[in-house]
Order: structure tokens, then sequence, then C-alpha cells
């Protein structure tokens, strides 16, 4: 298991700021979204190389999965990402799917998000890359988001049928859409590429909600999972402090 820190941990602070906080506090990885804000991949590259530690995921274009008439938009903004993710050494996209449109059959989205997929599984599987579909709850954050339960989600990674189309499981958005944690978090254990946690209420540091996070990491860690975790969290504290707790309180005992 590898814990990953997201863009934004540190506010104010750029890219490399954050990979050098990430090798002192012993981490693996920085979740950086919005890949095409960054200035010159080139030095990015470069300086991952010198500090040790890299770039673990970044996100595709946001771009609605379900609009059939965005589809040619969709695969142009992959291409683009897979090969930003080249040059960069990534091996996960993270990818929401966008709202649900109204005065469609949900079936009739859902097909269309598969057959997107579906046509995005080539490139990725030539580039080595997992394309992660990010399910989100629609209560609190993302109000109409189409993809939200976990069981849906994994349907649709069945029906593209590529190793590289998998999920990001975020316990935080997964624990406010439907609860039953770790049952899904291992049961889908074969579809889910990466994790994302934050605590319930508040999306804060683990530890600052109602989420037991020594027994679903620890959960996790049994099934054999050696991918990434992502602390895609606020922090109520100074973020130093924050991970320095998260190590004793959680990881220490897992």
């Amino acid at each position: 298991m590898r814990i990953s820190l997201c863009i934004g941990a540190y506010p104010g602070k750029d890219e490399i700021y954050h990979l050098e906080k990430i090798k002192e506090h012993g981490f693996h990885g920085l979740e950086y979204y919005a890949w095409w804000e960054l200035n010159d991949l080139t030095r990015v590259a470069k300086e991952q190389e010198r500090i040790g530690v890299g770039i673990s995921a970044a996100c595709t274009k946001f771009i609605s999965l379900v609009d059939e008439s965005l589809r040619d938009a969709y695969l142009a903004g992959v291409r683009d990402t897979i090969e930003a993710c080249r040059r960069l050494g990534v091996r996960s996209i993270i990818s929401q799917t966008g709202n649900a449109l109204d005065g469609v059959p949900r079936e009739s989205q859902r097909r269309t998000m598969v057959e997107t997929l579906k046509r995005c599984a080539p490139m990725l599987e030539e580039a080595g890359i997992v394309l992660e579909l990010e399910p989100l709850n629609g209560l609190v954050d993302h109000r109409g988001h189409f993809l939200q339960r976990s069981d849906e989600s994994a349907s649709v990674v069945d029906q593209v049928g590529s190793p590289n189309v998998k999920l990001v499981f975020d316990v935080y958005h997964q624990q406010i859409t439907e609860g039953n944690v770790i049952r899904n978090a291992t049961g889908f254990i074969d579809r889910i590429n990466h994790y994302h946690i934050a605590d319930n209420p508040g999306r804060k540091q683990p530890g600052t909600g109602e989420l037991n996070y020594v027994n679903i990491l620890r959960a996790i860690k049994g099934t054999g999972f050696d991918g990434f975790v992502g602390l895609e969290c606020g922090y109520t504290i100074d973020t130093d402090a924050a991970l320095e707790q998260f190590k004793a309180d959680v990881l220490a005992k897992i």
C-alpha cells in the first residue's frame, strides 16, 4: 500500500514543494489533477527524478462521458492526457463521468459511456496506463453526477472489459452515497486501481469524523492491495502535523 498526497495539501505551494514534502514524509506519490496547468512538463519530469518521487495520478479533461455528442472531445482529451502522462511517468488517469442528462434514458447514457471507454481502451493498453472512473456522491458535493454507486460503477468496468479501465474508490464519497464501506471497498477489489480517503463529515484528514480508517485500511491491505491510497482531504491543523498524526494513529496500526 502506497500513500499519495493531492495537490493543495499545502495551500499556495506548487507541485515541486508538494513532491519534496511527500519525500520528507516517506510517502510515495502526488496526485496532480489538472496537468494542463503545469507550465513545463520537462522541468517537472526532471524535478521528479531529482527528488525521487513523482506524480502518481492525473485527471483527464473534464468532459461528459454520458453525452454522445461529446465523445470525440472526450477521446481527444484522453489522448492528450496519455501523452502528458508518458512524459511524466504517470500510470493512472482519473475520470469523472459528468452529470446525468435530463430526458435521456439512464441505460442509454450508460451505453454511451461504455462505448466511449471501449474506444479509449486500446490507447490505454498500448500506453500501459489505467483510466479510473470515479463515482462521486450526489447528496453533498456533486449533485446529479452520473456514477455514484460502487455496484453500478463496477458493472460499467465489467462491460468495458479492459484491464486498463478500472475505478478509483473514494471512501468519503461512498460513505455518503451508500455506506457499507469495508464490504464494497474490498468486494470490488479486482475493479479498483486506487483509493481516495477523507473523513466524513467535513472531508478533512482521517480521525476527524466517523470513519474508522484503521479498520478500513487494514481490510484493504488484507486483500493484498499494493496500489495507491490518496489523502484527498483538507486539514484542520497544520498539514505536517496532521500527516504525522495520520502516520502514528492510522498507518502504524494497520
